[in-house]
């Protein structure tokens, strides 16, 4: 009776585990954006978030849902990239709202006007939202096409994953245009580094697609690139610019 006990607890142990894992994977890439969020609300100001962390991490998880109709992975990493399309959208209506509240005088730029100069700097949501459906529309259908193809599926597999890796790279290149870390989160990225780290160990336990694995750890190490920009603009304070220059690097982050 008692042994019959045990094994029930351990039982009952072992399922809260895993969907306490699960729900870490589904939903703890959005928590990082929870205290973002908050910040460009309450600021009324994006400028220290660079919204090229939202366009990576978009055509990342497009690849990814695509990647599977080729190659089979874990139903939760699906579902996470559904929520983080919906997450990184959300982000970016709050910064296009923020952007064009603070400057009225801005000249309006669109989606459909093809002008590369200003790429993903446009004046509207909905245009950020053409731009996805369009990409998405394209994707779909080369991975129809291709999807026989064992070399594009793997490619296609990596490039999901790759993408994805690279998340933290606009933001660690946001920081050193601006030479600070200031309008950036720190509870973000501290999010981040602790997210992926347990994402990696999960993919390595769960015997995920060797490209999964790989560029986890390249994500940790840019991760903690960019806690060391914190840590050395927070103790070496750079050389202050003027405020023109200022809203232009800005701009080009954004």
């Amino acid at each position: 009776m008692e042994s019959e006990l045990s094994v029930q607890v351990v039982s009952l142990l072992q399922a809260a585990l895993w969907w306490g894992a699960a729900g870490a994977m589904v939903f703890g890439g959005v928590v990082p954006y929870i205290p973002q969020y908050r910040d460009i609300r309450r600021t009324q100001s994006a400028e220290g978030f660079s919204t090229y962390v939202c366009l990576v991490l978009l055509v990342a998880n497009i690849l990814r849902i695509l990647f599977r109709f080729g190659r089979y992975f874990e139903t939760l990493l699906l579902w996470q990239s559904f929520i983080m399309i919906g997450t990184m959208l959300t982000m970016l209506n709050l910064c296009t709202n923020v952007r064009v509240t603070s400057d009225l005088n801005t000249k309006r730029r669109s989606f459909i006007d093809f002008d590369w100069s200003y790429f993903w700097l446009w004046t509207r949501f909905v245009d950020y939202v053409q731009c996805v459906v369009a990409f998405s529309l394209v994707a779909a259908y080369v991975t129809y096409v291709l999807l026989d193809s064992a070399l594009y599926v793997e490619t296609l597999g990596f490039l999901a994953v790759f993408t994805e890796a690279m998340l933290g790279t606009p933001q660690l290149y946001c920081n050193f245009q601006n030479k600070s870390t200031e309008g950036m989160s720190i509870k973000m990225v501290l999010m981040w580094t602790s997210g992926d780290t347990f994402k990696t160990g999960y993919f390595l336990m769960t015997q995920a697609p060797v490209q999964f694995w790989i560029c986890g750890l390249l994500q940790v190490f840019v991760d903690f690139a960019i806690l060391f920009q914190v840590y050395y603009y927070s103790r070496y304070p750079q050389k202050p610019v003027s405020h023109a220059a200022s809203h232009t690097s800005s701009a080009k982050a954004l």
